[in-house]
Protein backbone atom coordinates (compact mmCIF):
# COMPACT_ATOMS: atom_id res chain seq x y z
CA UNK A 1 0.00 0.00 0.00
CA UNK A 2 1.37 3.58 -0.67
CA UNK A 3 1.65 6.27 1.80
CA UNK A 4 -0.91 8.64 2.47
CA UNK A 5 -1.64 12.41 1.04
CA UNK A 6 0.58 14.61 3.14
CA UNK A 7 -0.55 18.23 3.74
CA UNK A 8 1.71 21.11 5.00
CA UNK A 9 -0.63 23.92 5.23
CA UNK A 10 0.84 27.33 5.23
CA UNK A 11 -1.69 27.84 9.05
CA UNK A 12 -5.34 29.74 9.26
CA UNK A 13 -6.48 25.84 9.02
CA UNK A 14 -10.06 25.03 9.24
CA UNK A 15 -11.07 28.15 7.75
CA UNK A 16 -13.45 28.48 4.85
CA UNK A 17 -10.88 29.13 2.18
CA UNK A 18 -9.20 25.66 3.00
CA UNK A 19 -10.87 24.18 -0.12
CA UNK A 20 -8.51 21.45 -0.28
CA UNK A 21 -9.90 19.73 2.96
CA UNK A 22 -13.04 18.30 1.18
CA UNK A 23 -10.76 16.70 -1.29
CA UNK A 24 -8.40 15.36 1.61
CA UNK A 25 -11.37 14.01 3.32
CA UNK A 26 -12.73 12.67 0.17
CA UNK A 27 -9.36 11.30 -0.75
CA UNK A 28 -9.40 9.37 3.16
CA UNK A 29 -12.14 7.44 1.85
CA UNK A 30 -14.24 8.54 5.38
CA UNK A 31 -16.28 11.18 6.92
CA UNK A 32 -14.33 11.10 10.48
CA UNK A 33 -11.07 13.35 10.92
CA UNK A 34 -8.74 12.72 14.21
CA UNK A 35 -7.19 16.23 15.13
CA UNK A 36 -4.68 16.99 17.78
CA UNK A 37 -4.58 19.91 19.21
CA UNK A 38 -1.08 19.35 20.99
CA UNK A 39 0.55 22.44 19.83
CA UNK A 40 -2.53 24.65 21.19
CA UNK A 41 -1.63 23.29 24.66
CA UNK A 42 -0.67 26.66 26.28
CA UNK A 43 -3.09 28.51 23.99
CA UNK A 44 -6.64 28.07 23.17
CA UNK A 45 -7.36 24.25 23.11
CA UNK A 46 -11.01 24.48 23.20
CA UNK A 47 -11.38 27.08 20.68
CA UNK A 48 -9.57 24.99 17.92
CA UNK A 49 -11.50 22.55 18.70
CA UNK A 50 -14.66 24.19 18.16
CA UNK A 51 -13.45 25.73 14.93
CA UNK A 52 -12.15 22.24 13.38
CA UNK A 53 -15.90 20.75 14.74
CA UNK A 54 -17.85 23.29 12.98
CA UNK A 55 -15.28 23.07 9.26
CA UNK A 56 -15.76 19.62 9.07
CA UNK A 57 -19.16 19.82 10.34
CA UNK A 58 -19.82 21.87 7.07
CA UNK A 59 -18.08 19.07 5.08
CA UNK A 60 -20.45 16.20 6.67
CA UNK A 61 -17.78 14.81 9.05
CA UNK A 62 -17.28 14.23 12.54
CA UNK A 63 -14.40 15.56 14.53
CA UNK A 64 -12.85 13.00 17.15
CA UNK A 65 -9.69 15.08 19.46
CA UNK A 66 -7.33 12.87 20.64
CA UNK A 67 -6.34 13.69 24.41
CA UNK A 68 -2.57 14.47 23.99
CA UNK A 69 -2.15 17.61 25.17
CA UNK A 70 1.49 16.74 26.69
CA UNK A 71 3.87 13.95 26.87
CA UNK A 72 1.26 11.68 29.25
CA UNK A 73 -1.22 12.06 26.09
CA UNK A 74 1.48 11.15 23.73
CA UNK A 75 2.38 7.89 25.71
CA UNK A 76 -1.15 6.34 26.25
CA UNK A 77 -1.33 3.38 24.00
CA UNK A 78 -4.95 4.17 24.10
CA UNK A 79 -4.57 7.42 22.53
CA UNK A 80 -2.17 6.06 20.06
CA UNK A 81 -4.11 3.34 19.31
CA UNK A 82 -7.35 5.54 17.78
CA UNK A 83 -5.03 7.45 15.60
CA UNK A 84 -2.95 4.29 14.28
CA UNK A 85 -6.74 3.46 13.18
CA UNK A 86 -7.66 7.29 11.54
CA UNK A 87 -7.92 7.61 7.83
CA UNK A 88 -7.26 11.44 8.43
CA UNK A 89 -5.20 12.95 11.25
CA UNK A 90 -5.12 16.56 10.95
CA UNK A 91 -2.45 18.45 13.98
CA UNK A 92 -3.78 21.76 14.71
CA UNK A 93 -1.28 24.46 14.65
CA UNK A 94 0.72 26.42 17.21
CA UNK A 95 3.97 25.91 19.36
CA UNK A 96 6.14 24.46 16.99
CA UNK A 97 8.85 23.65 20.49
CA UNK A 98 6.15 22.47 22.53
CA UNK A 99 4.56 19.85 19.90
CA UNK A 100 8.26 18.39 19.37
CA UNK A 101 8.78 17.81 22.66
CA UNK A 102 5.55 16.00 23.34
CA UNK A 103 5.84 13.91 20.48
CA UNK A 104 9.53 12.64 19.85
CA UNK A 105 10.08 9.32 20.42
CA UNK A 106 6.51 8.77 21.64
CA UNK A 107 3.73 5.74 21.08
CA UNK A 108 1.20 8.98 19.55
CA UNK A 109 4.04 9.68 16.73
CA UNK A 110 5.13 6.37 15.68
CA UNK A 111 1.25 6.21 15.35
CA UNK A 112 0.72 9.17 12.93
CA UNK A 113 3.62 7.65 10.65
CA UNK A 114 2.34 4.07 10.89
CA UNK A 115 -1.41 5.30 9.73
CA UNK A 116 0.16 7.57 7.11
CA UNK A 117 2.36 4.91 6.10
CA UNK A 118 -0.38 2.60 5.42
CA UNK A 119 -2.56 5.10 3.42
CA UNK A 120 -4.01 7.54 5.72
CA UNK A 121 -4.13 11.04 5.41
CA UNK A 122 -1.95 13.38 7.57
CA UNK A 123 -1.92 16.98 7.25
CA UNK A 124 -0.27 19.76 9.84
CA UNK A 125 -0.81 23.34 9.95
CA UNK A 126 1.33 26.08 10.57
CA UNK A 127 4.59 25.67 12.93
CA UNK A 128 2.98 22.19 13.85
CA UNK A 129 4.05 21.37 9.59
CA UNK A 130 7.39 21.99 9.69
CA UNK A 131 8.20 19.83 13.34
CA UNK A 132 6.79 17.27 10.62
CA UNK A 133 10.23 17.89 8.71
CA UNK A 134 13.69 16.69 8.97
CA UNK A 135 15.00 20.36 8.74
CA UNK A 136 12.31 22.21 10.66
CA UNK A 137 12.91 26.16 10.39
CA UNK A 138 12.34 27.57 14.05
CA UNK A 139 9.92 30.01 13.47
CA UNK A 140 11.58 31.91 16.56
CA UNK A 141 14.59 33.27 14.36
CA UNK A 142 14.19 31.65 11.42
CA UNK A 143 16.71 29.34 11.27
CA UNK A 144 16.92 25.61 11.47
CA UNK A 145 16.63 22.79 13.60
CA UNK A 146 15.80 18.82 13.96
CA UNK A 147 11.99 17.90 13.19
CA UNK A 148 10.41 14.59 13.20
CA UNK A 149 11.66 13.41 9.58
CA UNK A 150 8.04 12.12 8.35
CA UNK A 151 9.32 14.76 5.29
CA UNK A 152 13.20 14.84 4.33
CA UNK A 153 14.74 16.97 1.50
CA UNK A 154 11.91 19.85 2.21
CA UNK A 155 10.99 22.24 4.87
CA UNK A 156 8.38 24.99 4.51
CA UNK A 157 8.15 28.49 5.89
CA UNK A 158 4.75 28.73 7.29
CA UNK A 159 2.28 32.06 6.91
CA UNK A 160 4.99 33.37 4.34
CA UNK A 161 3.01 36.23 3.48
CA UNK A 162 3.92 37.62 7.01
CA UNK A 163 7.87 36.92 6.96
CA UNK A 164 9.67 40.08 6.30
CA UNK A 165 12.02 40.31 3.19
CA UNK A 166 15.23 40.05 5.75
CA UNK A 167 13.80 37.25 7.30
CA UNK A 168 12.84 35.12 4.58
CA UNK A 169 16.28 36.32 2.77
CA UNK A 170 17.73 34.94 6.25
CA UNK A 171 16.27 31.58 6.33
CA UNK A 172 16.81 30.78 2.40
CA UNK A 173 20.61 31.80 2.62
CA UNK A 174 20.85 29.16 6.08
CA UNK A 175 18.97 26.35 4.24
CA UNK A 176 21.15 23.00 4.18
CA UNK A 177 22.49 22.44 0.74
CA UNK A 178 20.37 20.45 -1.62
CA UNK A 179 17.52 21.46 0.63
CA UNK A 180 14.04 22.43 -1.00
CA UNK A 181 12.22 25.47 1.15
CA UNK A 182 8.76 26.17 0.61
CA UNK A 183 7.33 29.59 1.70
CA UNK A 184 3.51 28.37 2.04
CA UNK A 185 0.97 31.35 2.93
CA UNK A 186 -2.28 30.92 5.68
CA UNK A 187 -4.92 29.22 3.85
CA UNK A 188 -2.98 27.06 1.60
CA UNK A 189 -0.95 23.81 1.44
CA UNK A 190 1.61 22.19 -0.15
CA UNK A 191 0.11 18.37 -0.85
CA UNK A 192 2.38 15.20 -1.41
CA UNK A 193 0.07 13.09 -2.90
CA UNK A 194 -0.59 9.26 -3.35
CA UNK A 195 1.36 8.76 -6.45
CA UNK A 196 3.95 11.20 -4.46
CA UNK A 197 3.71 14.20 -6.64
CA UNK A 198 3.36 17.41 -4.99
CA UNK A 199 0.85 19.74 -5.83
CA UNK A 200 -0.41 23.05 -4.15
CA UNK A 201 -3.66 23.93 -2.93
CA UNK A 202 -5.70 27.33 -1.27
CA UNK A 203 -4.37 30.60 -1.65
CA UNK A 204 -1.76 31.45 -4.15
CA UNK A 205 1.22 32.65 -2.90
CA UNK A 206 3.85 29.45 -2.62
CA UNK A 207 7.47 29.91 -3.38
CA UNK A 208 9.85 27.45 -3.38
CA UNK A 209 13.86 27.64 -3.25
CA UNK A 210 16.72 25.68 -3.02
CA UNK A 211 20.11 26.40 -2.60
CA UNK A 212 19.38 30.38 -2.57
CA UNK A 213 17.29 29.91 -6.07
CA UNK A 214 13.54 30.04 -7.01
CA UNK A 215 12.37 26.49 -8.05
CA UNK A 216 9.31 25.51 -9.62
CA UNK A 217 6.94 23.07 -8.37
CA UNK A 218 7.32 20.87 -10.98
CA UNK A 219 11.16 20.56 -10.39
CA UNK A 220 10.01 19.27 -6.87
CA UNK A 221 9.40 15.72 -8.22
CA UNK A 222 12.39 15.58 -10.34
Amino acid sequence: MSAGPLALVGDGEWSEQCTFDADLLADSGGREVTVLLTAQAYEQPELARSRAVAHFDRLGAKVTVVDALDRRGACDEEQAARVRHARFVYLASGSAMHLLSVLKQTPLWDAIVAANADGAVVAAAGSSATVLCADMVDPRGGGFGVGLGLVRGLSLIPRYEQWSTEKSRRTIQMAPKGLVLAGVPASSALVRGRDGRWSAAGADGLRLFRDGHPLELAELDR
